[in-house]
């Protein structure tokens, strides 16, 4: 097939009429007027009502625009959210006006998301303690109080809501109330300076609302503040110590600890007593939880056999090997073993199943919880007691075949 070959005249003539038609194309289309947009006097007014380009949320009373109307369905509608998404919604609402000081309408969104009807106590306890805070910039201090205490019923843990609650009392003269949240937050926090102070302020106030004292009442009446707060902090002691105790005993029962005072086949009945070590180096380091309360740290005692005398650990954590051990006892050569028999990599270390008559070898790379896990491991007076020997020596054999009578219990 043979192209074309286009003059220079027949070009231009080409582009010409391909010019006139398009302009005959776009003068026949119908023009329309665009009415849509928005007017050029009222723009930005316009721009403003658009959920898109809004800078602030419609008041009540507001118009609002079909759009917003939608997304707040979408938000706000039972039908597309569950209880605690609705409650969580709201919350966000109120935090949001927190923020921007808007109290009144903040205690209108908290209470929203409380008529939710969540049953997550975590959610209850923020709502309530979010609008107690609204509440307390109102000055509306008795809600704020009742709102704190809710808060507290749902979550008794809550150190925000407790302080809210102590600052409320203390703006309602309730001073015992007050006393009590401060001591409360000062038993999980012994630095929280804020509590401290109110707890002085809050005292110092009840002594001036006071009808006039003479000294000698003046007196007796800070006596009597100074015996009150001192019986307050001996009852928090107790508290705390009992507190602590419930956990070690816990801590305790989950590992199925047991000891060589409890009867066959009964559960240990864990006491303070059972658990005061009973030999007299370690007599004040009974077993507790360490800082973190997830470990175990125990006293521990070492009988060497050919010496007739003991070591003792009185902090040793259940995470530590006996290899650990050994290394700690060792550091120094003993000042009885002048042949150097003890020392790491040549020793053994058993353990007394005092109940059967046996005698159980301890692997040397296994922590301590293992160890105290196996089934012939049992806590002797309080403490755990291994037996140190030479290894492959004459001493070794003789604390092996040693005769050992079982401990019967009925």
């Amino acid at each position: 097939i043979m192209e074309r070959q286009w003059t220079d005249e027949e070009r231009l003539e080409l582009a010409a009429r391909l010019d006139a038609e398009l302009d005959a194309f776009i003068e026949g289309l119908e023009r329309k007027r665009y009415e849509e947009g928005w007017p050029e006097d009222r723009w930005q007014e316009e721009m403003d009502k658009h959920p898109f380009f809004m800078k602030k949320a419609p008041q009540p009373g507001d118009e609002v625009h079909p759009m917003f109307e939608g997304l707040q369905k979408l938000k706000y509608d039972p039908e597309e959210n569950t209880r605690d998404e609705l409650a969580l919604n709201y919350k966000e609402d109120g935090n949001f006006y927190m923020k921007h000081k808007k109290f009144r309408m903040a205690v209108y969104s908290f209470t929203e998301g409380i008529k939710s009807k969540t049953d997550n106590p975590d959610v209850l306890a923020v709502l309530y303690n979010n609008r107690s805070a609204a509440h307390y910039f109102l000055k509306n201090h008795r809600s704020a109080l009742g709102d704190a205490q809710k808060a507290l019923h749902h979550k008794p843990d809550y150190t925000k809501a407790r302080w809210r609650a102590a600052q409320c009392a203390h703006e309602l003269d309730k001073f015992d109330v007050c006393s009590q949240m401060c001591e409360e937050l000062l038993e999980v926090d012994v630095d929280h300076k804020e509590a401290k102070a109110l707890l002085h302020k809050n005292k110092m106030k009840k002594v001036s609302k006071t009808e006039y004292l003479s000294p000698r009442n003046l007196i007796s009446c800070f006596s009597q503040l100074e015996t009150e707060r001192n019986q307050r902090k001996e009852a928090a002691d107790a508290k705390r110590r009992l507190n602590r105790f419930h956990r070690l005993r816990e801590a305790i029962e989950q590992r199925a600890v047991k000891f060589d005072d409890q009867k066959i086949g009964q559960k240990a009945n864990i006491t303070e007593e059972l658990l005061r070590p009973k030999f007299l180096p370690l007599e004040d380091h009974p077993v507790h939880l360490d800082d973190d309360g997830s470990t175990l740290v125990w006293p521990a005692a070492f009988s060497y056999p050919e010496f007739l005398f003991s070591d003792f650990q009185q902090q040793l954590p259940e995470t530590a090997t006996m290899s650990d051990c050994l290394a700690t006892l060792f550091a120094e050569p003993l000042a009885c073993d002048k042949a150097l028999s003890y020392r790491l990599g040549n020793v053994n270390v058993y353990y007394e199943n005092r109940k059967a008559g046996l005698v159980h070898k301890v692997a040397l790379e296994k922590p301590l919880s293992e160890i105290i896990a196996e089934k012939g491991f049992f806590v002797s007076g309080g403490a755990l007691l291994f037996y140190v020997v030479p290894k492959d020596t004459r001493v070794e054999q003789e604390f092996i075949n040693q005769q050992r009578r079982p401990l019967i219990y009925s």
